[in-house]
């Protein structure tokens, strides 16, 4: 059995490293862990779902039509943003090619030099400027590159992603460069959308407390119980999270960076990608432009596939051919032909042939035959019988 190598076009997502999961071709990009983000999807859609159903046709009769109109809008507009941060890429950066890892390392052993035995080797970074101010860009060693400024390496996705922000499990991947300002656009729709819901929830009981009771109007509307509770423990969290957020943007800054302290530290060290100035900054992050992904999802590659090759099984000629089968039907004409026996009766050539026993197949044993007895024995005998008579 040997192998052969088999070389076919593949997509490029089929080939990446890291931790992640693709789905439509390539088209979608996430994190394997999706659980949160599910979650996050049956909520929204199961509190507007009650709330189309239970609110909207009172409010819209008693109140006015255009409630459930914006209400609709703000759905579409939440759900729209959920699924475009969750199925981009975040700005996944490529990992270096085998020869350009060993050309990295290279360099790297050339500028620190030979380290003795039982010291540490320095940490490997470079120093770039950016406003003229030294920032250091750290090595990663999963990726075998430099990371860009303001870059980090996720360990749940376990790549490198530009302008790591972090990782969000709500909506089932990181957030980085290609995608934070759809995220952020997510937590702030999805913020009025709940204080909106929540809003008319209590409008709606009040009103029908008017005329029913407060009691009865609970009873009846089970569904307004259950979204307010649902909005009252997301209000806080969602608002609290997107006044974070808002407060990052107007100084240029990630998650990453403020957790971390890296303009804020003991080196009091400031921020060089801040512009001083709040309009500058929000429209850097909301307004900028759009970045291509460099990871090329969808483009082809050729893929060297190895295949077992098993022989192929011999067919019934072959087998007859090489391994003759004997023959077990029965001749009446003698093995050893005579004068005496007919020619019609006289086995040919084949036939002797299909007779003649196979190496392989046991004979049986032979009989003894007695030895035939010569003219010269008989007359000896005929004498020694008249003696003794």
């Amino acid at each position: 059995m040997s192998a052969v190598m088999i070389t076919r076009k593949v997509r490029k997502w089929e080939k990446l490293p890291g931790k992640n999961t693709f789905c439509c071709d390539g088209r979608v990009m996430m994190a394997r862990q999706k659980g949160v983000f599910y979650l996050t999807l049956f909520l929204i859609v199961g509190t507007c779902a009650l709330f189309f159903a239970f609110e909207c046709p009172y409010l819209a009769i008693h109140l006015s039509p255009t409630i459930p109109f914006f209400a609709a809008l703000l759905f579409l507009f939440v759900i729209a943003m959920l699924l475009r941060t969750s199925f981009s890429d975040p700005g996944v950066l490529p990992r270096a090619l085998p020869e350009e890892a060993t050309f990295i390392e290279m360099e790297i052993e050339a500028a620190n030099g030979n380290v003795p035995a039982g010291q540490r080797p320095p940490p490997r970074i470079r120093n770039v400027q950016i406003n003229n101010q030294i920032v250091k860009l750290k090595y990663c060693y999963t990726c075998k590159i430099f990371r860009p400024p303001r870059a980090s390496h996720c360990s749940i996705c376990d790549n490198c992603v530009d302008r790591f922000d972090h990782h969000c499990p709500w909506v089932g991947n990181c957030v980085g460069k290609r995608n934070y300002r759809y995220f952020y656009l997510f937590t702030t729709s999805l913020s009025l959308l709940t204080i909106y819901i929540f809003t008319f929830d209590i409008v709606h009981v009040v009103m029908r407390s008017v005329d029913n009771g407060f009691l009865n109007t609970l009873k009846e509307t089970p569904g307004t119980v259950l979204e307010v509770l649902v909005c009252f423990f997301t209000l806080w969290s969602v608002v609290g999270l997107t006044g974070f957020h808002t407060y990052l943007i107007s100084l240029n800054q990630t998650t990453n960076e403020d957790i971390k302290g890296s303009w804020s530290g003991k080196n009091r060290v400031q921020n060089p990608y801040s512009h001083k100035n709040i309009f500058k900054n929000c429209c850097e992050v909301l307004c900028g432009p759009t970045y291509p992904s460099v990871l090329d999802r969808r483009g082809l590659m050729q893929d060297d596939m190895p295949v077992s090759a098993t022989p192929a099984a011999p067919s019934s000629s072959s087998l007859s051919s090489s391994n003759p089968v004997p023959q077990t039907t029965k001749t009446t004409a003698p093995l050893i032909p005579n004068e005496h026996t007919p020619d019609d009766a006289k086995p040919s050539i084949a036939d002797s042939a299909e007779k003649s026993p196979s190496p392989r197949e046991e004979l049986p044993p032979a009989q003894k035959v007695p030895p035939l007895a010569s003219p010269e024995t008989d007359a000896e005998t005929a004498l020694a019988k008249d003696k003794i008579h």
